[in-house]
């Protein structure tokens, strides 16, 4: 009996956290203003794409869907984040943990998934520009988001199911936060089919990737032929995106490389770059909309003259 326990621990518990004194009030102030910020802005997308009728169309719909994303995914990470850095223990129960993966993990497929179906919203709006609301219907809209939301949670829920049932010789996580890879290895049994499966499921999320790039590239061919307005029109969304999507390339693989390097003493910069995917994105992604595109820019602008008027200083 009591072998099996060890086996599966009933809690977690977070070794990297340490005592700085005064010095966590100040870490937990910066992360609560971060928290802050991120929910501040993804809100005022939502609600302005959700309120303003004259935003009801695919690209603001799939940019409030990003926003959406950005929020499920911060929600996962920072309220726990914010307790451990206050509390004198961090342990976390076996159940929250698989949670808090199992969140963090759609979250970067819900992402992946979401660029990848606005690029090819540009490159319908771009490259076809005659078909594009005879392909761009509602129902159409309706079933991508659909596709992005479900593919990953039920490819990510198998991998997880083989990853709960794993047997686990400890339950120590050089961590700041639940992470799979963590926990797989600290696995005391052969772990080959997990693994696979894992690489399964990367090869279908790196597949996006490739699509993306290619839908640019195709939209960047197509851009050059046409007139000096028309370009200027496609690129200032495309941009956007292109920023969006390689912000978010450049924090995953830092998190993935920290991953794999599989490092015994972790600092305060491995944890920082470690955290990079779970805070720029969420950030990055509803300042460039709502500052660049001046359809956003210009509803949350009327918000404000509203408040104004209704609260004159």
């Amino acid at each position: 009996m009591t072998s099996n326990i060890s086996l599966t621990p009933s809690y977690f518990q977070f070794t990297v956290f340490a005592d700085y004194g005064p010095l966590r009030y100040i870490s937990f102030s910066l992360s609560l203003i971060i928290y802050m910020t991120i929910i501040s802005v993804n809100l005022v997308i939502v609600l302005s794409i959700c309120l303003e009728n004259s935003l009801h169309q695919p690209i603001y719909i799939f940019i409030c869907s990003l926003c959406l994303n950005s929020l499920y995914g911060s929600t996962s990470f920072f309220p726990r984040f914010l307790m451990d850095l206050l509390s004198n223990t961090h342990f976390i129960s076996r159940v929250l943990c698989f949670v808090q993966m199992y969140v963090t993990n759609t979250f970067v497929a819900h992402e992946v998934s979401l660029l990848t179906v606005m690029a090819y919203d540009r490159f319908v709006a771009i490259c076809q520009p005659l078909h594009y609301h005879s392909k761009m219907t509602f129902r159409t809209v309706l079933l991508l988001l659909i596709l992005a939301v479900l593919y990953p949670v039920y490819t990510l829920g198998y991998f997880f199911y083989l990853a709960i049932t794993l047997p686990l010789r400890g339950n120590k996580l050089h961590r700041v936060f639940c992470n799979c890879w963590t926990i797989i290895d600290l696995s005391c049994v052969d772990t080959t089919v997990i693994r696979i499966v894992s690489q399964s499921v990367s090869m279908t999320l790196f597949m996006s990737p490739s699509f993306v790039l290619y839908t640019y590239l195709h939209i960047l061919l197509v851009c050059r032929r046409s007139s000096f307005e028309f370009r200027g029109k496609a690129l200032q969304t495309c941009l956007l995106h292109i920023v969006t999507f390689v912000n978010f390339c450049i924090s995953i693989f830092c998190e993935f490389s920290l991953t794999m390097s599989k490092v015994d003493e972790v600092n305060t910069i491995f944890i920082i770059v470690s955290l990079e995917f779970l805070i720029i994105p969420p950030i990055i992604n509803p300042l460039v909309y709502g500052l660049n595109l001046p359809q956003i820019r210009g509803v949350i602008s009327g918000f404000l003259n509203i408040g104004k008027t209704l609260h004159p200083v």
